[in-house]
């Protein structure tokens, strides 16, 4: 079992300890910018901040960064737009690693089929879909979900994303109007949810009512106390 030092970091801007799961890493770049650390194995001293757009703009609005790493350093006042442009990126690329291993689909026919079938561990909608065809998808998955939940259909609960428009995930794939997709059973599928997961995180407001992602608590920590960057 892992110790818990080595998955605990704490958010250098609201100080609570955290799973980095919960958190994304920045560290500064050859030229002494803050830039995010995506895969969070850059060398160096790393700044931890909350996995949110909300909290990595408020980060920089505190100056979070130089405080964290007691130094003057430079921050692009659009890190936040940035840190969600390299989530998407590496997101796009998880994509392209599925449908490369043949864990990927896409079509409306092909993914309707996935879902009444349970073939997939997550659905795909381009933001800028027709509404009609998206309601026509989470309705099937809706009743894929409620028969797991039931128990009349073994698997767990598909979720679904709307991240990537028609374009970009276009261009991930190679393909052209990319409206509906999923990801199907296999390594790289799990990769690419995994990142859809961070994305997602990073691009919601969590609230303590969030049902479908719990509000992130943490223990308060001194800056002294935290030396594992």
């Amino acid at each position: 079992m892992a110790r818990r030092e080595e998955t605990i970091r704490m958010c250098a801007l609201t100080r609570l300890e955290k799973p980095v799961e919960e958190l994304i890493r920045f560290v500064l770049g050859p030229d002494g910018t803050i830039v995010p650390d995506t895969d969070a194995k850059a060398e160096g001293r790393g700044v931890w901040i909350t996995l949110s757009h909300q909290a990595v703009e408020e980060a920089v609005r505190k100056k979070a960064f130089a405080r964290s790493l007691k130094e003057n350093v430079t921050v692009p006042p659009d890190l936040a737009d940035l840190t969600r442009l390299r989530l998407e990126q590496r997101f796009a690329s998880a994509l392209a690693m599925a449908k490369k291993a043949g864990q990927f689909t896409s079509g409306g026919m092909k993914v309707k089929s996935a879902i009444e079938g349970g073939q997939l561990i997550a659905l795909l909608s381009a933001t800028d879909g027709a509404a009609d065809g998206k309601n026509k998808m989470l309705g099937a998955l809706r009743a894929l979900n409620h028969a797991r939940r039931e128990g009349s259909a073994v698997g767990p609960q598909v979720p679904h994303f709307e991240l990537l428009s028609s374009v970009q995930l276009g261009l991930a794939l190679g393909l052209e109007n990319v409206i509906h997709a999923a990801l199907m059973t296999g390594a790289a599928a799990q990769s690419a949810l995994d990142k859809a997961n961070r994305l997602a995180r990073y691009s919601a407001n969590p609230t303590d009512n969030d049902t479908d992602r719990p509000a992130v608590t943490g223990v308060l920590l001194s800056v002294e106390q935290d030396e594992r960057r």
